[in-house]
């Protein structure tokens, strides 16, 4: 059995290549196309394959280098980045993309330690903005911006 001298590594790598393969298996039921005429199933499985590859790379690491042991297990930062994200999906059709992100960025950002409300807030406003700029803008969905508002 080889040694693993990064748990922190060998767990990481195993993660991703765990989310590589969910990808690759979700994808399969999508039309593959070509790399000029990609299919639904295209990005997926080749973000699956680049996932795969890098959690081999992170494993194999663990193996060679010297790592910190694994820190012990919190559930507060869980709970409450979880928590966000679903009280994010509970009120973004009323309260509009722009004030769900910012409450989503600044509710995750409270499980950090080094929490700090101004730069939530600040991060929350480019994440919205960026929000706003891609899934309305750019992939035209039908989210509303603002309260009300679609």
């Amino acid at each position: 059995m080889p040694n693993i001298r990064s748990p922190k590594d060998l767990l990481a790598g195993l993660l991703f290549m765990a989310v590589g393969i969910a990808a690759i298996a979700l994808a399969t039921n999508y039309t593959l196309g070509t790399a000029a005429r990609m299919g639904p199933g295209y990005f997926p499985r080749i973000l699956g394959i680049l996932m795969i590859v890098l959690g081999a790379i992170l494993a194999l690491r663990s193996l060679r280098l010297d790592g910190a042991p694994l820190p012990g297990w919190k559930w507060r930062p869980v709970i409450v980045v979880l928590g966000s994200v679903v009280v994010f999906g509970l009120i973004v059709t009323r309260a509009g993309l722009v004030l769900s992100t910012i409450l989503l960025i600044a509710m995750a950002s409270a499980a950090s330690h080094e929490f700090r409300p101004k730069e939530a807030v600040i991060s929350g406003l480019l994440l919205a903005a960026l929000a706003v700029g891609v899934f309305v803008i750019g992939l035209k969905l039908q989210i509303g911006i603002w309260p009300g508002g679609h």
